[in-house]
């Protein structure tokens, strides 16, 4: 029997494009449900694979390393090679070396093929925006876009914590990574399948070796004394050390990037202030937002005595608040008020849920106080992450879309990972105050707990004053043509 070609042609022009957006998202949710579901299972990771307190720490520590690294470089392979091979090379390392995690038996090699996840993550990561950015070129269509994907990012953390709750407790561990493999593989197929590839600028100027190597170290040890500060100390000569050198490597890397003919990162990049601005608004907004995940399951495992699945419900109304906003109505209401405007009442209403839960302490129910902090809190991330996507992206040329996705989501790295660490010290060590002065154990916790939640907020409103004072609309300019025009006009040179 004959079987015509149409049969295995992927859908039409118009409908590919809304497919392979969704199989996009689903190449981000793997990353995303990884930021949470693991730390939901490190104490059963602990106990069957005997870690001590010092090592568990890598489990999380190894894949950060390696996922801040390369995401810069990954964003801008795809520009040179083709934005697709990178982000299904990606989802192939991060689906075997998923597998292999699961299958770890010993402390050595849980951590090394979480790294090796790392990397899998930062390449498929670093060009998803970009991936966006140029399937997308009509700003309505583009906005509709961001949205299915702000869903992803924000709801995903706590999709995760209900995920890891609920695996760890009914099946095993080794199922939040085991998990991965249906979706990765999903993944893989449909993309190669419906995903366009971008031509590439190509190799035909040469690699720029050295600033690949360059970033690449400079990144590895930055983060790397980030994660390690906590228990080194931030002002150790460890910290320091790494931290002095990770700045020195990346001075060399500017040097170099100034003088060669392909550079890895052209330096103009850095004068794009909408990039720039919305990167820098992102890593603290990141940070405040990270923060809840984390200290807020703390808080109510520790404070409250929620189960793991009790606090992945707990996080619903943020979620459900998200997806809300994610069905097209902050698309139309970017469309009416511009990106800016809403983004600052995104960020005033994350900040106002912060500080709504720096003052829940053991008394404190769930109904009315925590459930309006994060019905607020979901208000308030469906109202800024495409917002702050749109602005990021605005001015880039098609050509660097890849290094802009990449820029951005290293940002969101940096913020997330400066923000854990410096706010999970300083909670830690508050705490550890109030008990040397008499209080009990959770009372020393409420307290070390609120004081992270309202540094959570400073960040996001200092994100808030980024916004502020260097995302303002050109003069002679409205800024719903801001938010939109410029998108349109980049999108075009990428059609």
């Amino acid at each position: 029997m004959k079987i015509h070609s149409s049969a295995i042609r992927p859908p039409t022009s118009d409908l590919r494009r809304w497919v392979a957006l969704v199989v996009v998202c689903l190449g981000q949710l793997m990353i995303v449900l990884d930021s949470t579901i693991v730390n939901v299972a490190l104490p059963a990771i602990q106990r069957d694979l005997h870690f001590t307190q010092a090592d568990l720490t890598w489990v999380v520590n190894a894949y950060l390393i390696t996922y801040g690294s390369f995401l810069l470089l990954a964003g801008r392979a795809g520009d040179l090679i083709g934005r697709k091979k990178v982000f299904l090379a990606g989802v192939i390392v991060f689906t075997v070396t998923s597998v292999l995690t699961g299958l770890a038996r010993d402390p050595a090699t849980l951590v090394a093929t979480r790294a090796l996840q790392g990397l899998g993550g930062a390449l498929s990561a670093g060009v998803i925006i970009a991936l966006i950015v140029t399937g997308f070129p009509k700003p309505h269509e583009r906005a509709q876009a961001m949205s299915v994907l702000t869903f992803v990012v924000a709801g995903g953390g706590s999709l995760g914590l209900l995920a890891g709750g609920l695996l760890t407790q009914m099946i095993n561990w080794h199922w939040i990574f085991f998990i991965n493999v249906p979706i990765g593989v999903g993944t893989l197929l449909l993309g190669w399948w419906l995903i366009e590839e971008n031509e590439g600028i190509g190799l035909s100027q040469g690699v720029d070796i050295a600033g690949s190597v360059l970033i690449s170290a400079a990144l590895m040890l930055g983060v790397y004394a980030i994660v390690t500060a906590a228990g080194q100390g931030w002002t150790s000569a460890h910290t320091l050390g790494f931290g002095g050198a990770s700045l020195a490597l990346l001075a060399g890397f500017i040097v170099v990037e100034s003088r060669v003919k392909n550079p890895i990162m052209p330096l103009r990049i850095l004068r794009l202030r909408s990039l720039t601005g919305a990167s820098a608004a992102r890593a603290f907004l990141v940070a405040g937002m990270f923060t809840n995940f984390f200290i807020g399951a703390l808080y109510l495992q520790h404070v409250k005595g929620f189960s793991a699945i009790g606090i992945g419900l707990a996080f619903l109304p943020s979620t459900l608040a998200l997806a809300t906003l994610s069905v097209g109505i902050t698309a139309r209401l970017m469309a009416r008020f511009g990106a800016r405007s809403l983004l600052v009442v995104g960020l005033l209403t994350i900040a106002s849920a912060l500080f709504l839960l720096s003052g829940a302490d053991e008394q404190t129910s769930y109904f009315p106080r925590i459930f309006a902090a994060y019905l607020l809190f979901g208000l308030g991330a469906g109202l800024s992450f495409m917002p702050i996507l749109t602005i990021s992206m605005s001015e880039v040329p098609a050509a660097d879309a890849g290094l802009a996705s990449g820029f951005g989501n290293l940002s969101m790295q940096m913020g997330a990972s400066v923000g854990l660490a410096a706010l999970g010290t300083i909670s830690t060590d508050y705490a550890k105050s109030l008990v040397a002065q008499g209080a009990s154990l959770s009372t020393a916790l409420t307290g070390g707990y609120q004081i992270a939640f309202l540094l959570a907020a400073v960040c996001v409103a200092a994100g808030l004053l980024v916004v502020l004072l260097v995302l303002r609309a050109p003069a002679g300019s409205d800024e719903r043509r801001t938010s939109a025009g410029h998108v349109s006009e980049r999108a075009e040179e990428a059609a």
